[in-house]
């Protein structure tokens, strides 16, 4: 007999780890045609927003140094230091991107994932630095503060650039959180924190203009800033937990227990269920336990099914099944699959 028979013969006790070791080889079972071509096509509107980031950033930035070019206001310098960030976080962006994107090779089995994280991080520290740069300057002009010059024009300007950046940044997070990039959803946020900047510097602006007082000009840019820092340890507090390993939250985790629940019909349990998050790629990893007596081609069945099942649940998933005889203690999270009527 071969040694594939001797193997599907197999049963619970001295050759238990042997055949459950060789189960465990299943797990990485293609993804389907259909999944690898909706990877595709999220990877390449991914890497084209990220593209476009950059003019994006350019022209906004270009908007908001002419508002304040005219008006002279230092809440405008400012909102206007904060979008040379928006600039440089671009360029990070777009470059990791690409470089996250990369497949997996010999020395990054895993992927290229997680370097989106880094390019989320470096954000957060730009964003962090933009902030202590306006407080310097608002700073200098609370001792000193003036009415603006031409203030209809420079607001108008800005208004029309806070309403641009408005629209971007929703477009950034809704295709960031849709397949999974750390560092466009990261660019979505900052960008998305410049414009709640901007609403607050045109309110304190028409308040200084309408009170007579040009203290409210400084104050505000020293408000904008502190609203400018928590939004950056916002950003490295998300990537920080992206790098560390950060299971999927609570909502992705039981769409993806529920899967296992409904397709693992044959088995006798699931238990260890583990998550982990890498960029666009979410890693599942389980114990399947299975009646001692079954062959291996009707374990591997169940792990394609239950495979399919989760990348349809959670699209873009990496799976790894430990297939187990019965009689192995369960533990870690388990899963109670549910029996046929």
């Amino acid at each position: 007999m071969s040694r594939m028979g001797r193997l599907c013969d197999f049963r619970a006790g001295g050759f238990a780890f042997e055949w459950a070791g060789f189960c465990n080889s299943f797990a990485s079972a293609p993804m389907s045609a259909q999944g690898m071509k909706m990877n595709e096509k999220g990877s390449l509107t991914v890497r084209r927003l990220a593209l476009w980031g950059i003019p994006m950033s350019l022209g906004v930035m270009g908007l908001k140094m002419v508002a304040w070019w005219v008006t002279g206001s230092v809440a405008l310098l400012s909102d206007g230091l904060e979008s040379t960030v928006n600039v440089v976080a671009a360029f990070v962006a777009f470059f990791v991107i690409r470089y996250a994107q990369k497949p997996a090779d010999h020395d990054h089995p895993f992927g290229h994932h997680k370097a989106e994280y880094f390019s989320a991080v470096t954000e957060g520290a730009l964003i962090v630095v933009a902030a202590l740069l306006i407080v310097n300057e608002a700073i200098g002009h609370l001792s000193d503060p003036r009415m603006l010059d031409a203030p209809a024009l420079g607001l108008a300007i800005n208004f029309v650039a806070g309403v641009i950046n408005a629209v971007w940044a929703q477009l950034l997070i809704k295709t960031g959180r849709k397949y999974r990039s750390a560092a466009l959803t990261a660019d979505g946020q900052h960008i998305m924190s410049d414009v709640v900047t901007s609403v607050g510097v045109l309110a304190g602006l028409l308040l200084a203009l309408a009170t007579g007082y040009a203290i409210f000009d400084p104050v505000l840019a020293i408000l904008v800033a502190i609203n400018i820092l928590y939004q950056g340890f916002k950003v490295i507090w998300h990537s920080i937990g992206g790098l560390m390993d950060q299971a999927v939250t609570p909502d992705e985790e039981e769409a993806i227990m529920q899967a296992i629940a409904t397709h693992a019909t044959g088995s006798i349990g699931v238990h260890d269920l583990k998550t982990r998050r890498a960029g666009t790629v979410t890693f599942v990893d389980f114990h399947l336990v299975v009646p001692a007596a079954l062959s291996v081609r009707q374990a591997h069945d169940i792990c394609d099914r239950l495979e399919d099942a989760i990348r349809a649940a959670h699209p873009g998933s990496s799976i790894a099944i430990h297939v187990e005889p019965e009689g192995e203690k369960a533990h870690g999270i388990r899963v109670k699959v549910i029996k046929e009527a």
